[in-house]
């Protein structure tokens, strides 16, 4: 039965410096998916306003009555 070589334990210092460069690695790829994620919230946020200001367009309410709906409380829409 052959027997590899016993590994060498790592120091605590050599350890550290693993986890360091684990955390600047890990920190970057959340770093960059934060940013991909704004991005798309931006899309998506630009395209609402978008579509929502196309539907007033269209709307044969006047913009005054619109937001009027839109600004008043649940209590009062059931009056």
């Amino acid at each position: 039965m052959a027997r590899g070589r016993k590994a060498v334990p790592e120091t605590i210092d050599q350890q550290i410096e693993k986890a360091q460069e684990k955390v600047i690695k890990t920190k970057a790829a959340y770093d960059q998916a934060v940013s991909s994620l704004q991005k798309l919230l931006d899309k998506r946020d630009a395209k609402r306003k978008d579509d929502l200001w196309n539907a007033v367009m269209k709307s044969e309410k006047s913009y005054d009555e619109i937001l009027q709906m839109i600004t008043k409380s649940p209590a009062d829409q059931n009056e």
